[in-house]
């Protein structure tokens, strides 16, 4: 029996947070020129957004501060990401109103999805006067202009924003098969198209295929053989197809898991100074597990090099013991780090990573372990996250914190790595 047809919304806050910064100063984001960005960090520094207008004048979005023509005058804004936070969070509340949670899919902090298949029998309307409805609601709340894809699949509600939307007089583009056949086969680049990188389409191209239609033509056995099980992800894209749900979203569960963190170095550090920063975020991802309640076998690690030329180092090590104890897991991350980074190199990136986690119950240690020391360890990481939790973050640090290069304080005082307030 065939499933019922099923529609789709995907919507974007517009220049979410360049809007977000002109509303709280009672500016009007497609007329006022605004980026927001932290110019302390130097020129080289990233645009988090650009307004509308900024983008009319052919500013784009997540540019470098270096790559604005000097002959524009425009503001800048420094990040309030707890203020963003807030507003997307009303926001949500709004889609709430609407759509009950299971039916909705946080993609990221400006863009969502929505499965309104039956709740336009409820509201008895279509697809378009819902979708107006909520965005209408979004501005009159927030004063936030918001676009929105309509499709009959995810891939097609979020290739309709992306695509049809933006560039719309109502802020509104739809796609079923037909129609995504029929507009878009023939687009270029194909990088335009929702998870088609350079590299994807670099590739494509030395297979002699350069849009949509050429792909859906192709044999989808060579496109198997091109890129493994993407492949067939790209035929099916090529014909408009997406046979994932939200639901289906919402019901997956990892089999392996990690917990992770990356940093931007505020300027370039010396191969030692960078290992003190690393031993903070090691220090940081112990509490993290702790507070989990989970241990982990193995550890990651990426090191990112000033020079772009310069390719990261790094890897993955088993820890023959699975814990969550720093003062097992540091020798491990920094022997690792000692054998794989390159010593005459500035250091602009780290990542750390805990991998295969599972529940501190499966903690296991060799004969050369103290359980006893082990577990009044765990005792007193336990102690700084109530104290962190209860105080704030920078409530108790250690020596190394106060070191000089020691970024784990400043970083305390972000969020997603900029400014919170």
């Amino acid at each position: 029996m065939d499933q019922p047809l099923r529609i789709y919304l995907c919507i974007d806050l517009k220049c979410f947070f360049a809007s977000v910064e002109c509303v709280e100063r009672q500016l009007d984001p497609f007329t006022t020129p605004l980026v927001v960005a932290d110019p302390s960090r130097g020129r080289g520094a990233i645009c988090l957004a650009v307004s509308p207008k900024m983008k009319s004048l052919g500013v784009k979005n997540r540019c470098r501060i270096y790559e604005i023509p000097t002959t524009l005058d425009y503001q800048v804004a420094l990040p309030r990401m707890n203020l963003y936070i807030d507003y997307a969070s009303r926001i949500y509340a709004i889609y709430l109103k609407y759509i009950a949670k299971e039916d909705i899919h946080v993609y990221s902090i400006d863009e969502c999805f929505l499965d309104i298949t039956a709740y336009l029998s409820l509201y008895r309307m279509g697809p378009t006067a819902l979708a107006k409805t909520i965005l209408q609601d979004i501005f009159a709340t927030t004063g936030i202009c918001a676009t929105v894809g309509i499709g009959t699949n995810l891939y097609l509600a979020k290739v309709a924003l992306d695509l049809l939307s933006k560039q719309a007089v109502n802020h509104l583009g739809w796609l079923d098969e037909k129609a995504y056949q029929d507009q878009l086969w023939h687009h270029r680049p194909l990088t335009d198209f929702w998870q088609v990188g350079r590299g994807i389409a670099t590739r494509l191209a030395r297979l002699g295929i350069e849009d949509m239609a050429g792909m859906a033509h192709a044999d989808p056995r060579l496109l198997q053989q091109e890129f493994g099980i993407n492949g067939s992800y790209l035929y099916d894209h090529a014909w408009g197809r997406e046979p994932c749900t939200i639901a289906e979203i919402q019901a997956y569960q990892r089999q392996a898991q990690s917990v992770s963190s990356s940093q931007v170095l505020f300027e370039d550090y010396s191969y030692e100074k960078a290992l003190l920063v690393l031993q903070e975020m090691v220090e940081q991802g112990c509490l993290d597990l702790t507070n989990r309640k989970l241990v982990t076998p193995r550890i990651g690690l990426y090191v990112g090099y000033a020079k772009d030329t310069i390719r990261g180092t790094g890897g993955a090590r088993m820890l023959g013991i699975t814990t969550q104890a720093f003062s097992l897991i540091l020798p491990q991350v920094v022997a690792l780090y000692e054998a794989t980074t390159k010593r005459d190199q500035p250091i602009r990136r780290l990542g750390i990573s805990f991998l295969d986690v599972q529940a501190e119950t499966h903690a296991q240690y060799d004969l050369f372990t103290n359980p006893e020391e082990a577990e009044a360890e765990h005792a007193v990481q336990e102690t700084l996250n109530f104290i962190k939790q209860k105080y704030g973050k920078n409530a108790i640090l250690k020596a190394m914190n106060l070191e000089e290069g020691a970024t784990m304080r400043r970083r305390n005082r972000l969020v997603g790595g900029h400014n919170a307030e």
